[in-house]
């Protein structure tokens, strides 16, 4: 009985820390497709400004590489959040539970192995006893 229980607390404390790794990784994908919005974003600014000051020949094509850069700023910012992502304490928490209660229960069915064991042992001699009287 003690065995399923635990069983039932791993499976839990593993569902748990899939539902929390789930969300971090929806997270770190959203922020990863926006920055390279901004990324595609910034060098579409950047051959504007090229295509500016290639006609204008140096007549203000600044204001284009101004927001070229503010979106590769915003594109590097975003892409260091996605990367430094880390599990959340909850997440270690239920790993930390569900490794717990699986070697419990590990430890648990060695426990009942070696018991059925012995018990095999004792009934066998306690058979043999019995024949040879």
């Amino acid at each position: 009985m003690r065995t399923l229980r635990l069983a039932r607390i791993a499976a839990e404390a593993e569902g748990l820390r899939l539902r929390h790794r789930a969300q971090r990784l929806a997270t770190r994908m959203a922020c990863a497709i926006v920055a390279t919005g901004f990324l595609l974003a910034a060098l579409m600014f950047v051959h504007i400004a090229v295509w500016f000051w290639l006609r204008l020949y140096w007549d203000r094509p600044y204001v284009a590489l101004i927001v070229a850069g503010g979106d590769v700023v915003l594109a590097i910012l975003l892409g260091l959040v996605a990367a430094r992502s880390s599990p959340s304490r909850v997440e270690l928490e239920a790993l930390a539970v569900r490794r717990r209660a699986l070697e419990n229960a590990a430890g648990t069915l060695a426990f009942s192995a070696i018991a059925m064991q012995l018990l095999r042992l004792l009934t066998s001699l306690v058979s043999r006893r019995r024949s040879r009287s």
